[in-house]
Parts: C-alpha cells; sequence; structure tokens
C-alpha cells in the first residue's frame, strides 16, 4: 500500500485524505494547529460553481486603488502592507481584464462541473448539514443585476438553466425576511450552502473510522530529499516517509513549499463574519447582497452574515471597523438579523494566488510532490471536485480536468525569487 503524507487539514486536506483512503492509500494528515479550525470552518458555507470567476476582475484595479483609501471597503489593502505585498499587487491588477477573467472563470467551472454530483456522494458517507434553496442575489440598484445575469449564463454549458429575475413585489414573497429598498434579485436554483462546521466534524469522524492517521499540532520544518523524490516530510515531533505528498496548507502553502525549495507566490485574503445563534429572523435562502458584497448563510438554529477582502499578509488580527461594516450592509437588507441569543465574530485567511486561480497538481522539481491550494472564497464549493482531481491524479497519474490553468508553479518566470520568497 503505497503512504500519502497530506500537509494542511482544511477542507482541502480533509477531502484529499478523504479521496485518497478510499481509493486505497495510507494517509497521515499533518495540521500545524487543529483540523478545519481555521478558514475552513467559519465561512459562509457556499457551494456555488456559478460564482467561478476569479478575484480579479474587469475594473477592479481603479476599484481598488479607491477602496484602498477606506478602512470599511469590500476590498481593502492595508497600506503598511503594500510594500512587501506589491509585486503580488502588480500580478493581481495585471489579471483584472476580460481575457484573463473569461479563461479563469471557464477553467474553474470546468473544474467544479461536477460539484453537486460529489457533494451528494459525499453526503451518502459523511454526515452534515447541506441546504439545497438556491441563491438568491439581492440588489439595491437595478443596475446590479446584469453581471449576475451574465456570469450565471455563461454557466449554461456546465448544466445550470436561466437566472430567474424577481421584481421588488415578487421578491418580498418569495423571501418575506428581507426589508429595505431592494430593486432587483436573481435567484439561481441549483446552488446550495452548507454548515461548514459540520463537513469538518464529519469529515473528521470518517477519517478517524476509516484509519487515516491524524496528527493535529504538528508543524513541517522541511523535507527529505533524494534525488526527485521526496522521501519523509520532516517535523518538530519526528519525520514521515511518505511516497507521496500534497501541499495542502491554504494561506500558508508558499511557506511550506518553500521548504522543499519551490516558489508559490500565495498570500492571504482575509475574511470575517458574524454568526448569531437563534436570529429572530428566519431566511429560507442564503443571499448574496450584491451592493454591499456580503454573504448571508441561515443555517439549523443560527445565521451568519461574511464577507470582506482584505490584503495584510498572514495574520489573526480581527479588524473591528471591518466587522462592523459587515453589520452595516446587512443592517441595509435585513432588519433585526442581529437579534439572538449568542453571537460571536471570526476572522480567517482566504489562500490567494494573484490570479485568482487555484495552484493545483505537480511541480516539476519532484516526480511525487503535489499542491492544492489557493481556492480564494470556494474552498467549501471547490472542495470535492478538489480532492477527487488530485487524488485521481496521484493514484493514476491522470487528471479527469486540464490542470494547466492551475499550474503550481506557474508565477516562476514571471515572478522573481525575491518575491515568491516574501510571500511564502
Amino acid at each position: 500500500m503505497s503512504k500519502a503524507v497530506i500537509v494542511g487539514g482544511g477542507v482541502i486536506g480533509l477531502l484529499s485524505a478523504y479521496e485518497l483512503a478510499r481509493r486505497g492509500v495510507s494517509v497521515t494528515l499533518l495540521d500545524q494547529g487543529d483540523f478545519g479550525a481555521a478558514c475552513s470552518t467559519g465561512n459562509a458555507g457556499w457551494v456555488t460553481p456559478s460564482l467561478s470567476g476569479p478575484v480579479p476582475a474587469p475594473g477592479l484595479v481603479w476599484t481598488s486603488l479607491r477602496w484602498m483609501l477606506s478602512r470599511d471597503s469590500p476590498l481593502y489593502i492595508r497600506p503598511s502592507a503594500v510594500p512587501r505585498l506589491a509585486p503580488w499587487l502588480f500580478e493581481f491588477w495585471r489579471h483584472c481584464n476580460p481575457r484573463d477573467y473569461e479563461a479563469g472563470l471557464h477553467a474553474t467551472a470546468e473544474l467544479g462541473r461536477h460539484t453537486f454530483e460529489l457533494f451528494d456522494k459525499l453526503s451518502e458517507h459523511i454526515e452534515f448539514e447541506m441546504h439545497k434553496a438556491g441563491m438568491l442575489f439581492v440588489c439595491l440598484q437595478r443596475g446590479s443585476v446584469k453581471h449576475i445575469v451574465d456570469d450565471v449564463e455563461a454557466m449554461r454549458d456546465y448544466g445550470y438553466d436561466s437566472p430567474v429575475i424577481l421584481s421588488p413585489k415578487e421578491l418580498r414573497e418569495f423571501e418575506p425576511g428581507i426589508s429595505g429598498p431592494m430593486e432587483a434579485a436573481v435567484w439561481v436554483k441549483e446552488e446550495r450552502h452548507i454548515r461548514p462546521e459540520s463537513l469538518m466534524r464529519g469529515t473528521v469522524a470518517w477519517l478517524q473510522a476509516n484509519g487515516v492517521e491524524l496528527r493535529p499540532g504538528v508543524e513541517v520544518t522541511g523535507f527529505r530529499r533524494r534525488g526527485r523524490q521526496i522521501t519523509a516530510v520532516e517535523t518538530r515531533v519526528g519525520s514521515f516517509e511518505a511516497d507521496q505528498v500534497l501541499i495542502a496548507a491554504g494561506a500558508w502553502t508558499g511557506r511550506v513549499a518553500a521548504k522543499a525549495g519551490v516558489r508559490i507566490p500565495m498570500t492571504a485574503g482575509k475574511g470575517y463574519n458574524v454568526t448569531v445563534q437563534n436570529s429572530k429572523v428566519s431566511l429560507q435562502h442564503p443571499l448574496y447582497l450584491v451592493d454591499v458584497r456580503v454573504a448571508v448563510s441561515p443555517y439549523n438554529g443560527a445565521l451568519r452574515i461574511a464577507g470582506t477582502m482584505e490584503l495584510s499578509g498572514i495574520n489573526t488580527i480581527l479588524d473591528t471597523p471591518r466587522v462592523d461594516a459587515l453589520r452595516r450592509g446587512a443592517n441595509r437588507y435585513i432588519a433585526g438579523w442581529d437579534q439572538g441569543t449568542a453571537q460571536t465574530s471570526w476572522v480567517g485567511m482566504r489562500p490567494m494566488m494573484p490570479d485568482g486561480l487555484l495552484a493545483l497538481g505537480s511541480v516539476p522539481q519532484y516526480d511525487n510532490l503535489f499542491v492544492a491550494s489557493g481556492h480564494a472564497m470556494m474552498g467549501i464549493s471547490l472542495g470535492p471536485s478538489t480532492a477527487a482531481t488530485i487524488a485521481e491524479y496521484m493514484t493514476t497519474g491522470k487528471s479527469p480536468v486540464d490542470l494547466t490553468p492551475f499550474n503550481p508553479v506557474r508565477f516562476d518566470r514571471s515572478f522573481t525569487g525575491r518575491l515568491a520568497g516574501r510571500l511564502s
């Protein structure tokens, strides 16, 4: 039986361990903290292939420069981090064009083509909270509808029907929990949402019951190499021998890969959420509050608002003004959402590549080192398809989708070694 060591116990690492174990691989899963405790657990839990467009979008250059001056903007670049992030930001802005956006959207949509089928199969083996209520995009201004409709129409080749456009009157009948002067809404019936904490717990339970070695609190310090092979993962508590190694360390992927001499320009896009237990507002659908870019997810006994993108490097500092901006945004759409029995605020770090695409596949320096990271806001949505793809690739040498757009070292010729080192 072949041995695989996975570095990183978020949703991608956990589901990759699941897929490899089901294929007969002996798996050891390492994480510097606890499993599923970082960005994978506090997000909105959306399963939304229609949102496959990369973060660097047309028109975002000037918008992001304007937002950079506002601490409570949807995309905030902390000024003190600009000198360190400048080369990464240059590449990010360079990809804010229609050609790269369209190419990235279709590459990601192809990877997630079987997302719903994979979630259904996952639910046969793992217990977690999943809702099939579609996704409701709510707009304060009618003009905001167009780009939502355009993105969903682009998904027709991937099994989507045309979205349903709702008038203000139809919206209030469809989702009575919404308040405020809404001008229009778009309902995408195919979408789903899950409670991410439940998926993390359920997957860990399955792995424990099926012989996967789980090692929390283990920090990787290096890799033992022989020629083009990684023979072991070195940690502070000892070595873990491996026939194959998968780095799925989220925002820390660049730092871990650098220990093997592989340069991946990964940084963190911080996101925030507020979760209210037993909110007095009952919503039937997850909402995307388009004009303020806030996600709203109703769960069993809880309501979560999430959003914002902060580029400030890898840190878990909870910036209160950004949480307050989330609250104000939600207040414009949903009166009383924050009235409940308990309330918590959270911050997590989304792994971000400069072009907004995943780092997924093998690296040319080694025959047995693989990477699965860079999902930004799509970690839950693309988790099962990423795991199934990388597990198939690791066990057969063949991928069910074209991995060329996701080449983990695609920036080698565009970035200096100094850049990759500073961001990893």
